[in-house]
């Protein structure tokens, strides 16, 4: 019989605390980080918190929050000593703040207030938020490595680059805004995508700027899909409604444009069911791209085969 998804959760919760990520006297996530990261209603986040607290591995703290107790393994404290804090500890904190509310709600006080440490303390670790978003980005790459050995073709090379990507942008939305196209962060396990790509291409009679202007393009497009979900979250948080009800929402206003007669063509559209979800689009247009690429190096072949006489 499967976990239910509050248990799935607490689990999570609960193998943070028992790995020392999260020590006596830590804050755990909210009911509404909860909802956010795992996408669950209140009364399921409610659900995992009470089932921790039952057995005895969190408790509420008035003004705080709900925070690993002290029978845990540690006499907890209000704020933890300095030599409690590392580097690590600072980078997984800044993760769980920007997770839960975005790189906005990203600040080094936000930050040790989640550590219960002073923020003065923040910059023995990091000279600013600028280097602790560089930090969390290497931290998040890293985390999730690709596969060694490697696909045999090219197309399955690009996908698995491609869709490792997609999932760390979903699992968080703030990496995606944090992440620049034009001033690329140059960290080796950013490079490493970039490596992968190039090598994937090479010998497929691309120049290495054409390899090079793909790997960016594919990374551009995984990119430009995902920047769209810390928004969405954020409306949903503040409004509570989804994209499907604001879609509804403007129903008048669509049919009003329709009736002038103008966009024949798009009229139709409002009409028909249509799955315009992030995620149907990141499988069109990933797809597209990658038989784009796949015709570009089949006419590279093709043009090769005729100048050799082959």
């Amino acid at each position: 019989m499967t976990d239910a998804i509050y248990e799935r959760i607490a689990r999570a919760i609960r193998e943070r605390i028992e790995s020392g990520e999260l020590r006596p006297g830590d804050r755990v996530p909210s009911t509404r980080e909860i909802t956010v990261t795992w996408d669950v209603a209140m009364a399921t986040a409610t659900k995992a918190l009470l089932s921790l607290r039952a057995e005895g591995i969190v408790r509420p703290v008035a003004g705080v929050g709900t925070v690993v107790s002290e029978s845990v393994g540690e006499v907890a404290r209000p704020r933890a000593q300095q030599t409690d804090l590392s580097g690590e500890r600072l980078v997984l904190a800044g993760v769980r703040v920007a997770d839960a509310d975005g790189l906005d709600g990203l600040s080094m006080r936000r930050v040790a207030s989640e550590l219960g440490v002073a923020t003065m303390s923040l910059y023995r670790h990091v000279e600013n938020k600028d280097e602790l978003v560089l930090r969390m980005i290497d931290h998040v790459l890293r985390k999730e490595e690709l596969p060694d050995p490697a696909p045999e073709t090219w197309r399955e090379r690009l996908e698995v680059s491609a869709r490792l990507q997609w999932r760390l942008f979903q699992r968080h939305p703030w990496l995606a805004p944090a992440m620049s196209l034009t001033r690329p962060q140059l960290l080796p396990s950013a490079v490493a995508h970039t490596e992968w790509v190039l090598s994937a291409l090479e010998g497929k009679g691309l120049s290495l700027e054409e390899r090079m202007h793909a790997a960016v393009t594919v990374f551009g497009f995984v990119r430009g899909v995902a920047v769209n979900i810390e928004p969405e979250a954020e409306q949903r948080r503040h409004t509570g409604i989804t994209g499907d009800e604001w879609i509804d929402q403007q129903a008048p206003a669509l049919l009003d444009i329709a009736a002038t007669g103008r966009f024949p063509t798009f009229s139709q559209v409002l009409g028909t069911e249509l799955d315009m979800r992030l995620d149907t689009l990141f499988e069109f247009g990933l797809a597209r791209m990658l038989d784009g690429i796949g015709e570009w190096i089949s006419g590279r072949s093709t043009l090769t085969e005729r100048r050799t006489g082959m």
